[in-house]
């Protein structure tokens, strides 16, 4: 049999473009530009020319593509926790990697509308409105029946009893002002000339507004709701298991509407998510718009970890590579290698880089910038109470 000989790191390695497994980066004129040189740079940091390299200049673009990879998923990552109350709900079709994403008060409010539609103040839930009409002389009702024929001729689903939650009540005493009765208007005290110097005397008694203090309508405002109190059986309700009793019983038919909520919409995951905007917004980490870094955009910080980063997954393709055999026979001896010491040092040194990257990263948080303000404030505070106040002489 022939022998099969495969090339291996020869000191320089071929055109970066085409040559790494997806390509993320390949169009890119820097990353072409820089490919060749960190394949140079790493196999210089692990011996070569005093030692062979066996690897090949496309095994080390691949370790310098998946550490600008893993670079930007780290970065991505810490982004989309910092910002995923902002985003959930936004469009899933706008690229936000390496932009500012603005802190906002709109996921918050989202979530608080959910609380808010509990006493009718907010949220999304529809609620629905229909109405009953009172019987003389009966006192209790069943609002399912109500909420049944009202969904019935809208053609939506009649849910069972426990599926409505009635919300509100309009059964109230008419307004006092409504029931205002002014005993001098346009008699005595000399009013029905005034109304006939203004040209009125053909209108309201309610002209007789103009001529008294408010305090007086409110004063008699409240007499007549006082005495509703103390001489009249007060307008009241009571609801249980959708049956509603009105108080006092009625005495001639009227009509009584109310507010109510189907707790299917409610418990809707989809319209009621608790920030999410719509079924097509993000929901989640896992449709958060972050794509892969700009190679080109990423500053030196940045390059810096890709390069140690993409060393030691060289370190670890190579101590793959030589762990395959322990040592090598040679005349009268053998020699070993250190694949082993290799792949255990790179998963160390990789491990590290990433612990570190995470460490930075938490560091400008905007929780850790504004506790950072906060202490510079004071530091500078009390560096300034050493500033000795100068003396005005008027």
């Amino acid at each position: 049999m022939c022998a099969v000989t495969i090339p291996i790191w020869a000191g320089s390695g071929s055109a970066a473009s085409g040559s790494t497994p997806f390509g993320f980066y390949d169009s890119e004129a820097k990353f072409q530009f820089d490919a060749p040189k960190f394949a140079k740079w790493a196999a210089l940091r692990l011996g070569y020319p005093i030692q062979d390299i066996e690897l090949q200049d496309t095994q080390l673009y691949a370790c310098y593509e998946e550490a600008i990879t893993e670079y930007s998923y780290q970065v991505n990552l810490f982004n989309a926790q910092q910002n995923m109350l902002r985003l959930q709900g936004s469009s899933t079709t706008q690229n936000i990697t390496q932009k500012n994403v603005v802190p906002g008060m709109g996921g918050i409010l989202k979530i608080s509308e959910q609380y808010g539609q509990e006493v009718l103040v907010g949220g999304n839930v529809a609620l629905r409105h229909t109405y009953f009409n009172t019987t003389p002389y009966q006192q209790t009702y069943d609002l399912y029946d109500a909420v049944s024929a009202s969904l019935a001729s809208q053609a939506l689903t009649v849910p069972d009893r426990a599926g409505i939650e009635i919300k509100r009540v309009f059964h109230k005493e008419p307004p006092a002002i409504v029931r205002y009765f002014d005993p001098f208007a346009g008699t005595g005290m000399g009013t029905y000339s005034m109304l006939s110097e203004f040209g009125w005397t053909n209108y309201s008694v309610a002209t007789s507004f103009m001529m008294l203090p408010i305090y007086a309508d409110i004063l008699r405002l409240q007499a007549i709701e006082f005495n509703d109190t103390v001489r009249r059986s007060g307008y009241n309700f009571e609801v249980i298991n959708k049956n509603i009793r009105l108080f006092p019983v009625p005495q001639q038919k009227f009509s009584v509407w109310f507010d109510y909520i189907l707790t299917s919409d409610r418990n809707d995951p989809i319209t009621n998510a608790g920030g999410v905007n719509s079924v097509s917004g993000s929901s989640d980490m896992s449709n958060v718009p972050y794509e892969n870094m700009i190679y080109g955009q990423i500053n030196s910080i940045g390059l810096q970890w890709i390069r140690d980063y993409g060393l030691c997954l060289a370190k670890m393709t190579l101590g793959r590579v030589r762990a395959k055999y322990a040592s090598i026979p040679i005349p009268n001896n053998e020699v070993a290698l250190d694949g082993n010491d290799l792949l255990t040092q790179g998963q160390a040194e990789r491990d590290s880089l990433i612990e570190q990257l995470r460490t930075m990263l938490e560091k400008f948080t905007r929780v850790e910038q504004l506790k950072k303000e906060a202490e510079e404030k004071e530091a500078l505070q009390k560096t300034l109470t050493g500033i000795p106040l100068p003396i005005y002489i008027g």
